[in-house]
């Protein structure tokens, strides 16, 4: 059985993204995001609950990052998890999940915070996939089981 291995974040970056070259040209990046939730508890108290994200960017990805992203951003991630294991200094064997996003779109803006309107709506949609600048999204087409038909159905919608 086939199975799928996709994961779609949005969230805020902890810090700046730290960027390698490696010798062969290609790039790395690696940050942290930040995606919260907040409910309330059955003793009526409202809760939040954040959880981190390693993300890793590779070559005109990790390009992109290290030129527009910066901490606070909130950037729309889509990519597989991965598991890493290490030994730290210690000697230990860790164990680490990672996202390696093959998708990236910075939202709001390079200064989320503030600044010139005109700035932040020409950058606010910088996108990109593994090796190929990412055209405007379109619409899903719906699925038919009509193969060679002309996808007309009598669905309202």
């Amino acid at each position: 059985m086939a199975g799928v291995n996709k994961v779609i974040l949005l969230g805020n970056l902890g810090s700046d993204p730290e960027v390698r070259h490696l010798e062969n040209g290609s790039a790395v990046a690696r940050f942290n995001i930040a995606t919260s939730e907040a409910y309330t508890n059955r003793s009526g108290e409202r809760v939040e609950q954040t959880e981190w994200h390693r993300i890793e960017l590779w070559d005109n990805l990790a390009k992109i990052a290290e030129q527009y992203l910066r901490k606070g951003n909130t950037v729309y991630i889509e990519g597989k998890l991965r598991t890493e294991t290490w030994t730290d200094k210690e000697g230990k064997q860790r164990e680490g999940k990672t996202v390696r996003a093959n998708t990236m779109q910075l939202v709001g803006g390079r200064n989320s915070g503030g600044g010139d309107s005109n700035e932040q709506s020409s950058q606010s949609n910088v996108a990109t996939q593994a090796s190929r600048p990412a055209p405007a999204p379109k619409p899903a087409e719906p699925i038919s089981s009509d193969l060679g038909g002309s996808g007309d159905d009598d669905l309202p919608f």
